[in-house]
């Protein structure tokens, strides 16, 4: 999540947030802060679950990640090749009244 923030983007952001909020305040809103993204993760996780439910089965492993339209139509691409490989190997005629 954090991959490109470094080491000292942290240190600017602490000092920063050290001026604006002050010594005093800052380790509460520091936990309020933590607070807030846990509810956040803890709201995440009850909404995949949700969606897993109503999908039914064949939807266990469902990750946020593979709610992304073009991720979830790759995926049930490759479902398809694996389960049906002649159907799409097969040579497709042309009706010559639909030209």
């Amino acid at each position: 999540m954090f991959g490109d923030v470094g080491f000292g983007e942290l240190l600017g952001l602490g000092i920063l947030a050290l001026l604006l909020v002050g010594p005093d305040r800052l380790p509460t809103v520091a936990l309020e802060a933590a607070k807030m993204i846990k509810k956040f993760r803890k709201y995440a996780t009850s909404a995949t679950d949700q969606i897993k439910d109503s999908l039914g089965p064949g939807y266990e492993n469902l990750k946020p990640q593979d709610l992304h339209p073009k991720n979830f139509i790759k995926k049930q691409i490759n479902e398809a090749m694996v389960d049906q490989p002649k159907k799409l190997n097969a040579k497709v005629k042309l009706d010559p009244d639909m030209l």
